[in-house]
């Protein structure tokens, strides 16, 4: 009986017994895994998964995490930069040996699921530590004053968002032009549906606009807006 598995974008035909070098795995050396990606059973019943072969699994024990053979690339860089340089590479991998292979049950067995992944030996080694106990807070009386403080300056300003609408959904109105209309007395879209042709000519002079107000058709938006 044989299977056909997937891990780390690479597939492998295994049976039990086999040793294999994959990926690197987040696991430790002695742990039992199980790779659920076997995308095809072999044997006197075979299955072909599509893509995976449901409820299968390949069981391992793994045995170490080592470092694959030294690669060297030759890095030169475009003409005019005189630069090249030599870069060596050691890819980290995880020597398993097959134990078992599942064609059902895989889902109940308990077992670790395989995951490619660096994290897990220093995670390991991070809860064996003692856990350090946690510093009382420090009492801090004087630094309620600030937080009072700018509570208070910032209320006009929530309740000025609050009481008005938001002008910057009309056209070409962004946070810098929404408070010179908020200054001038401005906040909804009501105000500015009702101006008059002797109001928007006040506002142009007022806030220099330069006609920005008909150009952008800002008395029909807030028309619609005052509607919804």
């Amino acid at each position: 009986m044989f299977a056909v598995l997937k891990t780390g974008g690479k597939q492998y035909k295994v049976q039990s017994g086999d040793t294999l070098r994959v990926e690197k795995l987040a696991a430790n050396a002695g742990d039992k895994v199980q790779f659920n990606e076997v995308l095809m059973i072999g044997g006197d019943k075979p299955q072909v998964g599509s893509p995976v072969v449901a409820d299968a699994g390949v069981q391992a024990e793994v045995i170490e995490q080592i470092k694959g053979p030294k690669t060297i690339n030759f890095v030169k860089r475009r003409r005019k930069h005189s630069s090249k340089r030599t870069k060596g590479h050691r890819q980290q991998l995880t020597l398993v040996r097959v134990t078992d292979i599942l064609a059902s049950g895989a889902a109940a067995s308990g077992i670790m699921a395989a995951e490619n992944g660096a994290g897990f030996v220093k995670a390991a080694a991070e809860e064996a530590k003692p856990a350090k106990k946690a510093k009382a807070p420090k009492a801090a009386p004087k630094a309620e004053a600030a937080p009072k403080a700018a509570a208070k300056k910032a209320a006009p300003a929530k309740a000025a968002a609050s009481d008005g609408d938001d002008l910057k959904q009309l056209s070409g109105v962004g946070p810098a032009l929404e408070k010179k209309l908020h200054a001038a007395g401005v906040t909804t879209f009501a105000q500015i549906a009702a101006w008059t042709p002797e109001d928007v000519a006040a506002m142009d002079e007022k806030l220099s606009f330069k006609g920005r107000i008909e150009r952008e058709g800002w008395i029909a938006q807030a028309a619609e807006m005052a509607k919804g």
